[in-house]
């Protein structure tokens, strides 16, 4: 049996990749992706304790996390081609529609 241990760590390394494309990237699908990895990472935490600790609550709430970042891909990547139809760019620094 893999030890819990291991499983924090993916989780930890998946979850830091995505902050740090998160922090560092100026494109708005990278951040995207990001935001997904960082939910992915979370993910794998609670699955993992819902493992060790024999609850399917953990395994519930994880079927829900993915429901809503599929919502948020899906209304996100709707956003972005809008902006990119209107505006010609994918960066974060060129879009400035959201400004009074």
């Amino acid at each position: 049996m893999v030890p819990i241990q291991w499983y924090l760590w993916l989780s930890v390394i998946v979850f830091s990749i995505g902050v740090f494309g998160f922090l560092s990237r100026r494109n708005i699908i990278v951040i995207f992706m990001s935001i997904e990895l960082m939910l992915n990472g979370v993910n794998i935490s609670l699955v993992a304790f819902s493992h060790y600790l024999q609850d399917m609550r953990g395994q519930i709430l994880v079927f829900f996390v993915i429901a809503v970042a599929a919502a948020e891909a899906a209304i996100g990547l709707a956003i972005i081609i809008s902006l990119f139809r209107n505006k010609a760019t994918a960066h974060v620094d060129d879009i400035d529609e959201m400004k009074g």
